[in-house]
């Protein structure tokens, strides 16, 4: 793919611009945007198997959930920068000791069948995710444990904490279940349930029915909710159709049985890039990968000395990482916060590669290679240490990057490939490891709160396992996330990244993106945060269809 200047690039639109304009004045044409009108379909490749359309059973199969977003509604959404916004919710009021979230119902929201969405939807909904047979991780189920919800009539809801928590409002994107048709049900029952294969929600789509090739679920048909609180959808129907790969899905479209694909992988992006009738659209996932150091191991102190960690760093061809292993589709990280967060502060210092002044910076900490040798070392102590990786093939290219670049420096590297589970509990939790290549997932996370893993109270019980003892960063966090400030909030998660760049107790790597492509003749689409593949539907009620002759759809 070629690169260009984005000064060039904006040079080239504002000629293009300046002449459509001077057009405009000579001939008396208008450029005038389309307008939508209600209508059309929309038919979108899924890679994957329908299981079950309901939200407290989707949490491991991404295109239920895909198609959950459009059924369902939860009591709050998010905006492009991960901020909580209304969704089933009108209003919610947060108690002074932050004990208390008072939520009040929109009194239009109702369900598919005309029943109201009230109180013990929220209720029971809750119940099923907290229910010892639930599929959902413990954390959350215990999470759940611990949270009292009191109807306060119809269409009010309270939920107490047993402690000030700032994050709680992440725990509330969950789609809802209604009661009043899936009353006394267990969580057992549930999931052999009809409601699955035939759901009622509240959100922009009904579903109308499932399609079916040699005996086996195809998929799915939603149509428009007209009723629907926010605003009704411009397009009319929304088809999903399964296929077993990306591949499989991308020539469905050059085939033209869809207009969507779903996922973009790096695989097929290069023949998606030169298609013209087909729109890209990228976002940041919510995880980014980073090396952690084990501080308070002993047989790699050299870990304490910062200017180490910074010739490390400075050591490294990020960028290089990117385009060989990931095609180009990531985005060099210098902090662990995401980089659409509104926590994420725009001065974060940037370390870029320069062999030279990171093997000055190894001299400088008496780190010299001796005797023709090709490892620097200090006092007897050389800079050999191992990464232990996951084993699958795109972690160990990085890690393998990463041994090359290093060796440049005069740093010897060994190579430890594990599954992740074995990496996690044989070398992170023991804390027996010295240097490690992982990712940090804030899947269906918006909140940015880094606490679990950079809080000093986190090293023994935690996921503090750089074993980073920083009592003022600490500070920070913890106040960040009992405060309902949220300017204050910003102003720690500020001060914990310029200190973490500072020292750089870790080392960022890059963020990677998420990428997906829509025919042409669909309009509306923007792109917001992502936490989740199906928040590329954020904004689906203002996507529109265009026909060949340049109108909006109509029906």
């Amino acid at each position: 793919m070629k690169q260009f200047r984005w000064q060039i690039i904006i040079i080239l639109l504002t000629g293009l611009v300046v002449g459509l304009l001077l057009l405009s004045e000579q001939t008396g044409f208008r450029l005038v945007a389309p307008v939508p009108i209600r209508g059309g379909s929309y038919t979108e490749a899924l890679v994957g198997e329908l299981q079950r359309l309901n939200p407290v059973l989707d949490y491991y199969n991404s295109v239920d959930r895909d198609v959950d977003r459009l059924i369902f509604s939860s009591l709050i959404d998010y905006d492009t920068q991960g901020l909580p916004k209304a969704d089933l919710a009108e209003s919610w009021g947060i108690s002074y000791d932050g004990l208390s979230y008072n939520f009040v119902i929109r009194e239009d929201a109702f369900w598919h069948d005309g029943n109201p969405v009230i109180a013990d939807d929220i209720l029971f909904t809750i119940n099923l995710m907290r229910d010892p047979d639930s599929v959902l991780p413990d954390d959350i189920k215990d999470f759940w444990q611990g949270v009292e919800i009191i109807p306060l009539g119809d269409k009010q809801v309270q939920f107490r904490l047993q402690e000030p928590f700032a994050p709680f409002l992440d725990y509330l994107n969950f789609g809802i279940l209604p009661n009043h048709i899936l009353s006394g049900m267990t969580y057992a029952e549930m999931i052999n349930s009809e409601f699955n294969l035939k759901p009622i929600g509240s959100g922009p789509y009904k579903f109308d029915g499932l399609t079916s090739e040699e005996g086996m679920i195809s998929g799915v048909i939603l149509s428009a909710n007209t009723d629907f609180y926010e605003k009704p959808p411009f397009i009319s129907e929304i088809v999903f159709r399964y296929y077993g790969s990306n591949e499989e899905a991308f020539n469905a479209y050059l085939a033209g049985n869809v207009l969507g694909v779903s996922n973009i992988s790096s695989q097929i992006l290069n023949d998606a890039l030169v298609n013209e009738d087909l729109s890209l659209y990228s976002i940041v996932d919510p995880e980014f990968s980073m090396i952690i150091l084990n501080l308070n191991n002993n047989n790699v102190r050299f870990f304490q000395d910062e200017d180490v960690r910074r010739s490390l760093l400075m050591g490294l061809d990020r960028k290089g990482m990117i385009d060989r292993v990931l095609n180009g589709q990531g985005i060099i990280a210098d902090v662990p916060i995401l980089l659409n967060s509104w926590a994420y502060y725009s001065g974060n210092q940037s370390v870029d590669q320069n062999v030279q002044e990171s093997i000055n910076l190894l001299k400088g900490a008496g780190y010299v290679a001796e005797d023709g040798g090709s490892v620097r070392s200090k006092d007897g102590n050389s800079l050999t240490f191992s990464i232990v990786h996951p084993n699958d093939a795109f972690h160990t290219q990085i890690a393998q990057s990463i041994k090359s670049d290093w060796e440049k420096l005069g740093v010897n590297v060994d190579l430890l490939a594990v599954p992740y589970d074995a990496l996690i509990l044989d070398h992170l939790q023991p804390l027996t490891y010295e240097a490690a290549l992982i990712d940090i997932n804030y899947f269906r996370s918006p909140d940015p709160d880094p606490y679990p893993f950079w809080d000093q109270s986190q090293q023994t019980s935690g996921q503090n396992y750089s074993q980073w003892e920083n009592r003022v960063v600490s500070q920070y966090l913890e106040e960040a996330r009992v405060s309902q400030d949220l300017e204050a909030r910003a102003k720690l998660y500020r001060n914990f990244q310029i200190v973490f760049s500072d020292e750089l107790p870790a080392l960022p790597l890059f963020y990677t993106t998420y990428s997906f492509a829509v025919d042409q003749s669909i309009q509306g689409i923007r792109v917001g945060s992502m936490y989740d593949s199906s928040d590329r539907f954020w904004n689906i009620t203002d996507w529109f269809l265009i026909t060949e002759s340049g109108q909006a759809e109509t029906q």
